[in-house]
């Protein structure tokens, strides 16, 4: 009868369920470090913000700069990298989270206000696809926003990672035309306006120019007095999938009758034409322009901000519009790639951001405006 040692079979046994149990171990071990619940999302962040940067000073300045790792020699710089764009392949989508689509938001700056940059870091987009740029007048004005809007940057791009906007440009150009002060009487006075616009449109244009990245889909224009927006700012504006389209510019103040809180229509440029404005445009020189908004020059256009029904109308709401102001303008990347830039000249008789629909028109791309969208201007 065949012998069988039972201490032998047991302790056999007892290997193979260790080696079991150990491999188990291990699979599930390399498992926990591969899914992404168990990596802290900072440090997601990071690495997309990494693999976003740019190796190069030459590269577009909407990516974040990699600076010279101490393990580089001294003096010795990473070569300029050569790089590929299939700008076929960009998208600008009316859901841009869904394809990580790169918004750019561009300010021209002459004053800072705080409740500007607090309300930006409010916007809920991911900040990690969102560029800054802004644009500072060489003047004393100009030097005070310019250090207030350092700071206020270096606050939050060394702060929590969530808030820190992918990338930061800055440009100081000196612009023959501005008015020496920024009140907002003086702003807009009607003797101001051409020159005064014509310096804003030299100033957008060196802007956009000089930030516009390949990576770009989206950009929205910003003016430094928008202190309130919905945080949704851009989902909202970009899911109406137009190539122009602006919101509806207002102004809180305290009804001097009623000491109550109010509302009123600040920004009158965004309109549709009228048969009045071509005949008055008919009669000028080509280098007059109209401006809108002042009783010196009546032209009965239909006006954006006297259409709106404020709080209480449909926010999805949407119009044809001719010109455009550029308090909040949200607008595909592909326009200004094609060429649709602002006027600083006298364009069909327009000038800056009514300009810049007119021009786009010209290339074929239709303005829109949200009557019932609105947006607030800071109460000078």
């Amino acid at each position: 009868m065949p012998y069988f040692d039972m201490r032998q079979r047991s302790s056999s046994g007892r290997t193979y369920i260790l080696a079991a149990v150990l491999c188990v171990g291990i699979l599930y071990f390399l498992i926990s470090l591969s899914s992404p619940s168990s990596i802290d999302p900072y440090q997601l962040v990071r690495k997309r913000k990494a693999d976003a940067a740019a190796q190069n000073p030459l590269s577009p300045p909407t990516s974040a700069f990699r600076k010279l790792r101490t393990a580089d020699p001294p003096g010795v710089r990473r070569p300029p990298p050569v790089v590929h764009y299939q700008l076929n392949n960009l998208t600008a989508t009316p859901n841009p989270l869904l394809n990580n689509e790169k918004i750019l938001i561009l300010t021209p700056l002459a004053r800072f206000y705080q409740e500007y940059w607090d309300n930006l870091l409010k916007l809920s987009y991911p900040h990690e696809h969102i560029s800054l740029g802004f644009i500072t007048p060489k003047t004393r004005d100009g030097d005070v926003a310019t250090a207030a809007l350092n700071e206020a940057i270096k606050i939050t791009q060394s702060g929590p990672e969530p808030l820190r906007f992918q990338s930061v440009t800055i440009l100081r150009q000196d612009f023959e035309g501005l008015i020496a002060s920024q009140e907002e009487h003086e702003r807009h006075a009607l003797a101001n306006q051409k020159a005064r616009r014509a310096a804003m449109s030299r100033a957008r244009n060196s802007l956009i120019f000089t930030t516009i990245g390949p990576s770009t889909s989206w950009v929205l224009w910003l003016d430094s007095d928008i202190i309130e927006t919905p945080s949704t700012l851009i989902q909202d504006l970009t899911s109406h999938n137009k190539p122009i389209v602006v919101p509806n510019c207002f102004q809180r103040y305290t009804d001097e009758e009623s000491g109550k809180p109010a509302i009123r229509p600040y920004d009158y440029n965004s309109w549709q034409d009228s048969e009045v404005a071509r005949r008055l445009a008919a009669q000028m020189n080509k280098d007059d322009v109209i401006l809108e908004g002042y009783a010196e020059m009546p032209t009965y256009r239909t006006l954006m901000a006297m259409v709106s029904e404020k709080e209480n109308g449909d926010p999805e709401k949407i119009i044809p519009l001719d010109g455009v102001g550029g308090t909040a303008l949200m607008v595909k990347a592909e326009v200004h790639r094609d060429g649709a830039m602002f006027p600083p000249f006298a364009f069909y008789n327009l000038i800056e951001t009514e300009g810049f629909a007119k021009m786009a028109s010209r290339l074929g791309y239709k303005s829109w405006g949200l009557p019932n969208y609105l947006i607030y201007h800071y109460n000078e």
